[in-house]
């Protein structure tokens, strides 16, 4: 039974109850006199209703309690004894081992990093029966208000069903070998805000070309000219690379150092070299090649850090330029939007792009669908040659 007393020289309230078979002394904020003392003794028949149910929750009430943690997981161990089922923790892990054989090594650094800091420290050590419904919206919740240290740096709504995902996957496998109905069952994603393209105009793209830093102009060029994604065009090697049949061969990506296979399967493709790309490469040849065996690399011979790229190199160039800021990514949207401008088939495009099917395509860029099309890669080629400037580099333009 539990009681009301206070300690000595102190004035505040204090709760002494048993729970997992051990005496608890809590004190309370509120200070002793008789409306407190009726007010915390109604919070005490509430606990012990749900310390008599099984699911008495000590942090929720004195959340500063050192011995919170240690009595509750004690409290787990003991729901998973009685249930014959692991803790989520142990459970998580296990899944983790088997199911990374399916990933790629960038997917399970992913999944790796959702489970050490967020699921993990949430229900690694609770019983995998004990997690209810009612948990998960309210940990789906939780990561709404996760704070990155700055104003409004919360998670984004991708990032928590990012997360979400992975917590469902773990508890799907989990229902199905303990017989358990899936407490993540049938809770919606949050909702998307479309993220907006931001192509280049073609004037735009030899504008940031011809004043970008030297050393970089044949790293643009490509991104400009062919789609490729970041990982694809900083994880090209030179064996890649067929002069002859003027074609980049797409083989792997590079992703947080690590050179791995392309995103999807449709991302393993041959790229058509426009001239503009065959010069750029021809001339980075040059360059690079018989120092690395990556074709764009640093002075070490390593492969670009994207991020440092974007910092020293993008950012600054769009800003001395006068052009609004954008992702780096917008390079291959800005491919896309050209062949379409030009006339391109779609189905052509979308091999270019690594895309299944022409269905991204007309999702991503329908407003940039001409009527008329084409079959190859000439009238894109056409395009530029008409646009191409003959010199708009504003440095010497100031001279």
């Amino acid at each position: 039974m539990a009681s009301i007393r206070t300690r000595k020289g102190s004035k505040f309230l204090l709760v002494d109850f048993m729970f997992m078979g051990q005496r608890c002394r809590e004190t309370t904020n509120l200070l002793d006199n008789p409306a407190n003392r009726k007010k915390l003794e109604k919070v005490i028949q509430k606990m012990e209703a749900e310390i008599t149910l099984g699911i008495f929750d000590y942090k929720s009430y004195f959340p500063k309690s050192n011995k919170a943690d240690e009595l509750m997981a004690l409290k787990e161990r003991a729901d998973t004894i009685l249930s014959d089922t692991p803790l989520f923790g142990d459970f998580a892990k296990l899944w983790f081992d088997e199911k990374k054989l399916e990933w790629r090594p960038s997917y399970q650094i992913k999944v790796r990093i959702i489970l050490d800091k967020y699921l993990m420290k949430h229900f690694g050590h609770r019983a995998l029966t004990a997690i209810n419904r009612a948990d998960v919206l309210a940990f789906r919740a939780s990561l709404a208000k996760v704070n990155h240290g700055k104003a409004n740096n919360t998670l984004s709504a991708t990032r928590i069903n990012s997360i979400m995902m992975t917590l469902h996957m773990i508890l799907e496998e989990a229902s199905k070998r303990y017989k358990f109905e899936n407490p993540s069952e049938d809770i919606k994603n949050l909702k998307l805000s479309k993220r907006e393209i931001m192509p280049f105009s073609l004037s735009e793209v030899w504008l940031f070309i011809n004043n970008v830093r030297e050393d970089y102009k044949n790293y643009y060029t490509v991104r400009f000219f062919t789609g490729m994604r970041t990982s694809e065009i900083d994880g090209l090697l030179w064996q890649d690379i067929d002069f002859n049949r003027k074609e980049i061969h797409v083989r792997r990506a590079l992703v947080e150092g690590e050179l791995g296979e392309p995103k999807t399967l449709e991302s393993t493709r041959d790229i058509a070299m426009s001239p503009w790309v065959y010069e750029a490469l021809q001339a980075q040849y040059k360059v690079t090649c018989g120092r690395s065996k990556f074709v764009f690399c640093d002075n070490r011979g390593n492969p670009f850090d994207y991020r440092n790229i974007n910092r020293r190199i993008w950012t600054p160039t769009l800003k001395n330029l006068g052009l609004k800021h954008r992702r780096a990514y917008e390079t291959r949207h800005t491919a896309a939007t050209l062949w379409l401008a030009a006339g391109e088939a779609p189905e052509w495009i979308a091999k270019q792009m690594g895309h299944a099917n022409t269905m991204m395509l007309f999702k991503v860029y329908s407003r940039y669908v001409p009527n008329n099309t084409r079959q190859d890669g000439s009238a894109f080629e056409a395009l530029i040659a008409s646009s191409q400037p003959a010199n708009q580099n504003i440095h010497q333009n100031n001279q």
